[in-house]
């Protein structure tokens, strides 16, 4: 530790600290642009200049260490001022500077209300300006069809250059030029090929990177802000939802350092576009192989005629990728009172079973916890898309410790650190299992070991035969001992932890996914959001669709129920690593859409199966009293080791097939599929031309 005085107070703070930091320790705001807290320092902008007694300048705050600082003439501490006329007078001068060659466009520039340039020249600048030479000009480059860029304002901060290099670790931007001919460019004008970018136009301090999708279309005043969390993956990604009115308008990061930092994937932000497109909005019945419009009492009649026509065991439910918790109780309440157990939230066929704990299911070194791995296996897991965001961490902490990794699935891409490729499928993993191979004799070395497996390993045939062999590789190198627990299993869907947490799997004798699918298998069968599923000619049941879009789940439905967005909801959901996080609603649900619970609750009246709850409160009540871990919300549960032994003694035999990797990264669930954005990534990607989940 070291002392310091800042201002006339003396603190005392870690001798790494930066000026900056260490000034802000005790209470002072420093302005700047290029600084970053969790980019490197550039020191570019000068902006955070302050005075240093005993100094024969200013001094850049961001770059000084406060070890490097000399003591007083007798050994009194060193002194700092940020408020002395000589701090003063450098940063007006450098703000004059800055806004030589800035157009000063702000009334159209979609960074007004909300530009650092704007509010720091108010703070720190003067009203008038020495010079009058001509403005310099930039062309505006193009770096891809989600960030808007007018180069012509750019303060050459690159804090975008940084985030690109450093955090999603792809080469993408850089710096052409010097001096006043500095540009920052894709140096060939081609997009951007990080699933992250959009993260520059949070860092971009003036209106230089904007968001294009959002360009001209409101203000930041006229905006509701609502704190919600993200569903596009498993992360639960903490997000802030930006409407006006009942639509939406941006969805932006929140700071959680415990989930997602303050990143967010494209896909989490730029999916605003697909909730309002192709949005179900009227219940449909269908007569004569069309639907047609009806009222609630319709559709709600034609459902109680066919269930109570079905015998029990001929009834079913499949819980989507999206449902929150609140939906997914209520759909399997409702289906209890109906005496059925043809239950299931696994879309994709996964063979999870919660009666072996949530350790069998769920990531249990944490998503922070990745940060204090020694040794990483990606089993069947490509994290940069399956989870664009703990990706970053995983890059962060390679570059900090030099982690060794190993991955074993079909291909090997380029997820932006070194690793070692290790094999294909089950018989690498096998010989693994066996202490075979040098990566082996890593993971045996290492005192914590993660082992993350994801949807290429798991959601197969013989899942639960590659689990026992990733359960038996953790158990064999170490990775399940004492407090820590590095068995990790990567889920892609929002619901499905909520839904494993619920009990959303065949009760005894019911049928799961692929066996509800089969023909004649079921009188009627209930689909709640799951657009994942392919309902097969001739299957024979009564089809109910309770969803947002008119996706592949209404295409085969006999009868819609329109539902709520998780925009539109209040919901629980838990990520993958069982912290559970609520969701609040930003907008309502278009004309007579309702939320999905209170649907499934008004349908059980006509059914004879009244649901007991009102109300959300009362049904969360009745939800966090079946479920009490439910109510502990934000917080990672502690590791369980109990399952992952379970899991190790799984039967079968695994398939030598390799374990594949996703190819509609950009494409994975209705609102996506909905969203002209997502759309356009979609065609680059095919075309090679941009990031995705199917480039090797």
């Amino acid at each position: 530790m070291a002392k310091l005085i800042v201002d006339g107070t003396e603190i005392e703070v870690p001798a790494e600290l930066t000026l900056l930091q260490a000034c802000e320790e005790a209470g002072a705001e420093i302005p700047r642009f290029c600084y970053h807290d969790r980019l490197s320092i550039a020191g570019n902008c000068r902006m955070c200049l302050v005075e240093v007694k005993g100094a024969p300048k200013p001094v850049a705050s961001c770059a000084q260490a406060v070890r490097d600082l000399r003591p007083g003439p007798n050994g009194e501490p060193p002194e700092v001022l940020t408020k002395s006329p000589l701090a003063k007078k450098a940063r007006e001068g450098v703000m004059e500077f800055l806004l030589i060659n800035h157009p000063l466009d702000c009334p159209i520039c979609d960074q007004g209300g909300e530009c650092d340039l704007q509010d720091q020249a108010m703070a720190y600048g003067v009203d008038t300006s020495r010079y009058s030479e001509n403005k310099r000009a930039v062309e505006d480059k193009y770096i891809g069809p989600l960030v808007k860029t007018i180069m012509t304002r750019c303060i050459h901060c690159t804090r975008c250059i940084r985030f690109i290099t450093e955090v999603a670790g792809c080469s993408d931007l850089g710096a052409i030029g010097r001096g006043e001919d500095m540009e920052i460019t894709t140096y060939l004008e081609s997009a951007m090929r990080s699933e992250m970018q959009g993260n520059v136009i949070d860092l971009c301090p003036v209106g230089a990177l904007t968001s294009r999708p959002y360009a001209f279309t409101a203000r930041p005043w006229e905006l509701t802000k609502t704190e919600s969390i993200d569903v596009m993956d498993a992360l639960g990604s903490n997000i802030r939802v930006d409407a006006r009115g009942r639509e939406v308008m941006r969805i932006m990061p929140r700071v959680n350092d415990d989930v997602n930092e303050e990143w967010i994937s494209d896909k989490s932000r730029f999916i605003w576009d697909g909730l309002k497109t192709q949005r179900l909005d009227r219940p449909y019945v269908r007569e004569d192989g069309k639907l047609r419009p009806a009222s609630w009492q319709e559709a709600f009649g034609a459902i109680a005629d066919k269930v109570k026509a079905a015998a029990p065991g001929r009834i079913g439910a499949i819980a989507g990728d999206l449902a929150a918790c609140e939906d997914m109780f209520a759909l399997k309440d409702l289906m209890g009172k109906l005496g059925s157990a043809n239950i299931d939230c696994r879309q994709d066929g996964s063979p999870f079973d919660p009666a072996q704990g949530r350790g069998s299911y769920l990531f249990n070194a944490t998503l922070a916890g990745v940060e204090e791995a020694d040794a990483i296996l990606l089993v069947g897991a490509w994290p940069r898309w399956d989870a664009t965001v703990l990706n970053a961490r995983i890059r962060k902490h390679w570059l900090a410790s030099g982690v060794p990794i190993g991955l074993i699935g079909a291909d090997n891409p380029d997820l932006a650190y070194d690793y070692d490729y290790l094999g294909a499928g089950a018989d690498t993993l096998g010989e693994l299992a066996e202490g075979k191979g040098a990566f082996a004799k890593v993971l045996k070395k290492a005192k914590t070991p993660l082992i993350i497996v994801g949807p290429g390993a798991y959601a197969r045939d013989d899942g639960a035969a590659v689990l026992a062999l990733a359960a038996k590789v953790a158990e064999g190198c170490g990775a399940v001992s004492g407090d820590w627990n590095g068995f990790c299993v990567l889920h892609t869907a929002a619901a499905r932890a909520g839904g494993l947490d619920l009990g959303l799997v065949p009760g005894s004798g019911g049928l799961d996914v692929a066996g509800m699918l089969k023909p004649a298998a079921l009188d009627v069968l209930f689909l709640l959001g799951a657009d994942e599923v392919a309902i097969p000619q001739g299957h024979g049941a009564f089809v109910v669709y309770i969803g947002t879009h008119g996706d592949r789940g209404a295409h085969g439905a006999d009868v819609i129920l329109p539902g709520a967005a998780y925009t539109e909801k209040s919901g629980t959901y838990v990520n993958t690593e069982g912290r559970v996080q609520v969701a609040n609603r930003a907008t309502f649900p278009p004309g007579d859409a309702r939320e999905d619970w209170a649907i499934l609750r008004a349908l059980s009246d006509p059914l004879g199966q009244r649901l007991p709850y009102d109300s959300l409160a009362a049904l969360r009540a009745a939800m966090r009293d079946a479920h009490p871990h439910l109510t502990e919300t934000d917080a990672a549960p502690a590791a369980e080791a109990g399952g992952v032994a379970a899991l190790a003694k799984g039967k079968g035999k695994a398939k030598a097939a390799a374990f594949a990797r996703g190819t509609d990264y950009y494409l994975t669930n209705p609102i996506c599929r909905a969203s002209r954005v997502m759309g356009e990534l979609a065609a680059l990607a095919a075309s090679g031309q941009g990031a995705t989940g199917t480039d090797g």
